[in-house]
């Protein structure tokens, strides 16, 4: 029978209850006595140098506060960047100055001229709506071969290019790679692009500004997914703020999808401004707002190869890829395309020889950063691809190529400096084959086909690097951050637990996961142990979370500062009952004495702990609370294998998905449910990349698709019921709890195997076709049978 409780159990998730009551806390819920509200004026050209700004009748306006322009901002930090790469010629990137408002020039749509804040957020529109910006507008930089031929206009003016670093990787690797090319048997070309993605989480970006005099203090309130990095950043780098004089707090989030890992200059503008005005400030972004403001995702453009021997073995890929970073340097951009893309491109296979190249480019859009799955949805799109590809040429079966190359013994060394700890790659598409019952393909194919459709089968495999780590090894590879995780545990003298995390919840599940973890350790009910997060002045310093770290970083710091507290319980156990401290056993919430019927309750230990009167306090001290910090050796590496059916109507172009299932290991499982929910979640989305969504720019720079009339979200009639299952479990070897990484592996591995099945229906229909670019919309597809 399934566990009711502990880890593998599937409790309900106890925050939905004041999400679904509509008493959730979130950010823009939150108001501070004698607030004023902010607008900010944004350029609604991409690319200009701005000759003056006229405040006058803005200033003059009802309710107005005071008006701030890039003049205000002399002198104070730009928004900083938290990764530096270094190229293939042991250059430094170029990296140019990010300003909180926008100073000489304005870099793209959307980019913040200007700032009132008024007694009302009409009052605020009303007065930006007077300001009066004289803007010589210039050549806009939109497209990224261009952006890099052509030297005449530059994003940067101080930079020597729009070139932010050419990267190659591993470039010991490049002669070997060009060798095995020239002898091989076959060789298979790609060309694709991973689309731009607006990322659109339910709940838009908010900040609050205060400061209160008295003390010196400022607090930030706001929708982050990392508080702690955000009081780095910002204290240190942008205002000069000491860490221990600066609060950030970030409550309830309404979803992230990692475009709330950054650091965005509304939020340092509402801290600068509330000291500025002894008064706090409030920004609430509008749905139209984000989508010129938040960070986009994706926007790659490559050329990938693949070359086999005479026996269709791979001997060696490359790829050429083109990265869009926007106009500016986002919080972690100059990593995704480089280290979370390009050590992923062995895949699930054992490819001896790798290369990849990478161009980072400035253009004059907006700024490109991590977005569900950050550089991995890259890698296994391009690979995913070009191995059907290679398996159509090559007239064989797509799993059968699939399987001979997949790598089989574990620990496994790929050539692009990554060590998988363990896998069964064939024992997910074990599973995958019955599940998604591939036997009776055929029958269903030649169903749709007496309805007048095509059904395409697409198959993929996926590995996904989580929880990136250690902290010294990626401080070598250019991170500005430790990528450590911390847990505070704090033991009530009754037995309950509070537990401070550095992680932060915004989707997750944390407040139910996190429990069943230490709860199983102790042997208590879930409901004693509760979970604190988001708070700067409660968690000790932590990372946040993103790239699916949450529990094999931040749990495996709860199951260290737990293993303290059990420690030192056990210790007290020992002496309350006159025992050695090596005899003592915990089980289901008692302590008692190996071979002997003596037993103390955890509640009668933890309150001795504070009632210290039967043990001598010269050795152990009063009270019962650890913190731990926990660096993970490597990653972990969740993998799979997904199967989506599609069928396409051959007279509009029209893709309908008829079913998807996915097979994954994450090793070790804490919730099913909560791990089922986000698997569903990210199969949606990446659904959505490759059927509908797309960030379109124009020759000018003008975002076209900038509201939900123009980009096309997935709605529930767009995705089937999914099958999921995790039952292959290869428990990672390197964290306590032997967890795998879950929440972006949906996103990582649908795109490809979509795109996989439309290709596969056309060519069923007698089209000879090999790719279709994403998002495959109806009228590509139309426009690729037609010609």
């Amino acid at each position: 029978m399934p566990k009711d409780h502990g880890i593998g159990a599937s409790p309900k998730r106890r925050e939905d209850i004041r999400f679904l009551s509509g008493t959730g806390n979130y950010t823009d819920d939150m108001n501070v006595n004698g607030q004023a509200y902010v607008h900010f004026l944004r350029s609604d050209v991409a690319h200009g140098r701005i000759k003056s700004i006229n405040l006058d009748a803005a200033s003059a306006m009802p309710g107005v506060v005071k008006i701030f322009t890039g003049a205000d901002f002399e002198g104070v930090g730009g928004i900083p960047c938290g990764w530096e790469v270094t190229d293939k010629h042991g250059n430094a990137m170029q990296e140019p100055a990010h300003p909180v408002l926008a100073q000489g020039k304005v870099r793209y749509v959307g980019d913040q001229i200007a700032a009132v804040v008024a007694e009302s957020v009409e009052q605020a529109r009303d007065a930006a709506e007077a300001i009066e910006v004289d803007i010589e507008e210039l050549p806009a930089v939109v497209d990224m071969a261009s952006a890099l031929v052509d030297g005449s206009t530059k994003v940067h003016d101080d930079l020597t290019s729009n070139l932010c670093y050419d990267w190659g990787f591993v470039e010991e690797n490049k002669p070997a790679v060009e060798a095995a090319f020239a002898e091989a048997a076959h060789v298979t070309t790609l060309e694709l692009r991973n689309n731009r993605l607006v990322a659109n989480p339910m709940e838009p970006r908010v900040a609050i500004g205060d400061f209160e005099r008295a003390s010196g203090n400022s607090t930030l309130f706001t929708t982050s997914q990392n508080p702690h990095v955000i009081r780095l950043l910002m204290g240190a780098f942008v205002l000069g703020i000491p860490e221990h004089k600066l609060r950030v707090v970030a409550p309830d989030v309404g979803g992230g999808f990692g475009t709330k890992i950054f650091h965005y200059a509304e939020e340092a503008f509402c801290t600068f401004a509330a000291k500025a005005l002894n008064r706090a400030v409030k920004w609430t972004s509008t749905r139209s707002e984000a989508f010129i403001s938040d960070a986009h995702g994706r926007d790659h453009v490559t050329t990938i190869q693949l070359a086999l021997d005479a026996d269709n073995n791979f001997t060696a890929l490359r790829t050429d890829t083109m990265a869009n970073m926007g106009a500016y340097l986002s919080t972690f951009a100059p990593s995704v395309p480089t280290w979370l893309h390009g050590t992923l491109m062995a895949g699930n296979y054992k490819t001896p020889l790798i290369y990849v190249n990478v161009k980072a480019v400035f253009t004059n859009t907006v700024p490109v950063d991590a977005y569900r799955g950050a550089g991995r949805p890259e890698a296994t799109y391009q690979l995913e691809r070009v191995v059907d590809k290679a398996a159509m040429e090559l007239g064989v079966d797509p799993i059968a190529l699939r399987r001979q190359n997949f790598i089989t013994e574990f620990p496994y060394a790929t050539p692009v400096a990554v060590e998988y700890d363990t896998g069964d790659y064939h024992a997910t598409m074990d599973v995958l084959e019955k599940m998604a019952d591939l036997s009776g393909f055929e029958a269903r194919r030649k169903e749709s086909e007496a309805r007048g459709k095509l059904r395409g089968l697409g198959i993929n495999c996926y590995i996904e690097a989580c929880g990136i780590a250690p902290s010294n090894l990626v401080g070598q590879l250019g991170a500005r951050a430790g990528l450590y995780e911390s847990a505070t545990v704090r033991v009530n003298a009754t037995g309950g637990l509070v537990v401070m995390t550095g992680s932060h919840s915004h989707g997750q599940g944390h407040e139910t996961a996190f429990p069943q973890v230490i709860a199983e350790m102790i042997g208590i009910d879930e409901s004693m142990v509760e979970i604190e997060h988001g708070d700067t002045d409660k968690a000790p310093m932590g990372m946040g979370t993103y790239g699916s770290r949450s529990l094999a970083v931040g749990g495996s710091a709860m199951v260290r500062a737990t293993e303290k507290i059990i420690a030192k319980t056990k210790k007290i156990a020992a002496h309350l009952m006159e025992a050695a401290e090596a005899d003592i056993e915990l089980k289901d919430g008692t302590f008692s004495v190996a071979g002997t019927d003596k037993s103390v309750a955890w509640g009668d230990v933890t309150l001795a702990a504070y009632v210290p009167h039967n043990y001598p306090l010269e050795d152990i001290e009063p009270g019962l609370e650890e913190t731990a910090f926990y660096d993970p050796a490597n990653f972990t590496y969740p993998s799979g294998a997904y199967a989506c059916e599609v069928e396409v109507d051959p007279d509009t172009g029209k893709v309908t998905i008829e079913a998807f299932n996915a097979a994954d290991d994450f090793g070790n499982v804490v919730n099913p449910m909560i791990v089922d929910g986000q698997v569903h979640g990210g199969i949606g989305q990446g659904i959505g990349q490759a059927l509908l969504e797309n960030a379109a720019y124009d020759e000018n720079g003008q975002l076209l698709s900038a509201s939900y009339m123009d980009y096309a979200m997935p709605r529930a009639s767009d995705v089937p019921f999914y099958g999921v299952d995790h039952s292959c479990q290869t428990p990672c070897t390197h964290n306590p709890l032997g967890v795998k990484g879950c929440g972006e592996a949906g996103a990582i591995g649908s795109p490809p195997a979509v795109v996989n099945a439309v290709v596969n229906a056309l060519r069923s229909g007698g089209h000879d076709i090999h790719h279709i670019d994403m998002p495959v919309s109806p009228s590509r597809v139309w426009q690729a049978m037609n010609g």
